[in-house]
């Protein structure tokens, strides 16, 4: 959790050695296990919200620390009657000592950042499309359409159409300052996309690809990150949930949808840049 985080060790016959709550910090974690007296053969960490950050100060304190994919310990505690900390930190335990886990890849700090900007962008631009919409809708049930605008055109024609509504020009005002901003904001962070792609050589190259943009690029290269950790190229599209699932069971074998297993924005810009290629002429 954002406070505590709790430890389980085990031996290699499987036996309990240690449990306790330590404070979800990297010095506070990183001092217990050398308080422990003995080497420590792996520690798992389970994916989440602080283990990118834990994860790379560990690591750089020299512990042997391994990230485990979320969804795999999830499916391998499904028959556990009683869910808490303490047992997801024990059941932890013995898959690391089992060496029953698949481990994750920890995003460099730089693509941490990529991602950070591409996050904080997609929301503001959902806020400013919810005000827009927003104000559509209001004035739609006064018989006011707003119709077809462009984004500098979209306020100018609002105030057109309150003009003479005393209430609805107050409603319009509060709501146009808040786009207003909202626009403001977007068009910094598309200024700062456009220059991590010019300082990107991978997301240059990508873009030479046709119906691949700013936004595509920088959020494949930055899931991505390291291309030496994938054996094969056929072992990306698995990686992001492109391929189909699979069951076969005695005399029954079919293939199924895609997995949709992974990260879902790299499979929205994908299916974008597909779609442009397919319905859009070059």
């Amino acid at each position: 959790s954002l406070e505590y985080s709790s430890v389980c060790v085990v031996a290699a016959s499987g036996k309990i050695v240690r449990e306790d709550k330590v404070a979800s910090e990297p010095e506070a974690l990183i001092a217990w296990f050398g308080l422990l007296g003995f080497g420590l053969a792996r520690i798992g960490l389970e994916a989440g919200p602080l283990s990118q950050w834990l994860f790379a100060a560990m690591r750089e304190a020299g512990l042997a620390v391994e990230l485990l994919e979320t969804r795999h310990v999830r499916d391998a505690f499904k028959a556990m009657p009683v869910k808490s900390d303490r047992n997801d930190a024990r059941g932890i335990a013995q898959l690391m000592r089992l060496g029953w886990f698949r481990p994750v890849h920890c995003k460099s700090i730089a693509a941490q950042e990529v991602r950070a900007v591409l996050t904080a962008r997609k929301l503001v631009q959902s806020k400013l499309r919810d005000v827009e919409n927003s104000l559509r809708g209001i004035l739609r049930g006064f018989g006011l359409k707003v119709g077809k605008t462009t984004p500098r055109g979209f306020a100018g024609r609002i105030r057109e159409l309150v003009a003479g509504h005393a209430s609805l020009k107050m409603v319009a005002a509060g709501l146009l300052s808040v786009h207003a901003v909202l626009l403001c904001e977007f068009q910094a962070f598309e200024r700062k996309v456009r220059a991590l792609v010019r300082l990107d050589v991978r997301a240059r190259r990508l873009m030479s690809t046709p119906g691949v943009g700013p936004i595509v690029a920088l959020t494949y290269a930055s899931a991505i990150d390291d291309p030496g950790r994938f054996r094969s190229s056929k072992r990306v599209g698995a990686h992001f949930g492109l391929t189909p699932k699979k069951y076969q069971s005695g005399e029954t074998d079919y293939s199924g949808r895609i997995s949709k297993i992974g990260d879902a924005a790299v499979r929205t810009a994908l299916y974008e840049a597909a779609h442009v290629i397919l319905t859009k002429p070059l």
